[in-house]
Order: C-alpha cells, then structure tokens, then sequence
C-alpha cells in the first residue's frame, strides 16, 4: 500500500510502514513546513493514505469534503513503541 505519514506522527511509524514493505512518504522529511491542505494535497495527488495524529485533517476532509485517499487518525496513545517478536 502507498502511505503518507503526517509529519506530528513522526519518522518510527513511515520506518515500521517501511519494513512491512509498504511504499511510504514521510512529510517530517519532505515537508514539514507543509499546512494540512498542502498535506492533503500531496496525499491525493500520489495516491498515498495519509496517516495522522492530527484531528484538524477531520475538518478538511469531513466539513470542507475536500477530496483524498483516505486518512487513518491515529490516537497518540495508540502509537506505543513496537518490541520485535
């Protein structure tokens, strides 16, 4: 799968996205100056998943119906360091 890691969740998750053999774009290294809307944008655009901690993405894409590829909102406490097996 293609995803697009929002820069507030960090460079662990698109490394762990990575290893799981997934095509992954990380905005902390690409963009992290970018706003929402240009996340977004460059989400639609290379049909990447964006994955975000970040709950103003619900507004854009839920209120303002902008168009996307789908958004994974995950929950800070969720994302807990993964120990290998």
């Amino acid at each position: 799968m293609r995803f697009i890691v929002d820069a507030c969740t960090g460079p662990t998750v698109a490394a762990w996205l990575e290893e799981q053999g997934h095509n992954v774009v990380s905005v902390h290294e690409i963009g992290p100056s970018w706003s929402d809307s240009q996340v977004l944008q460059q989400a639609r655009k290379g049909n990447y998943i964006l994955i975000t901690n970040d709950k103003d993405f619900g507004e854009l894409v839920f209120r303002t119906r902008r168009r996307h590829r789908g958004v994974i909102l995950l929950h800070r406490s969720s994302v807990k360091p993964i120990a290998p097996l």
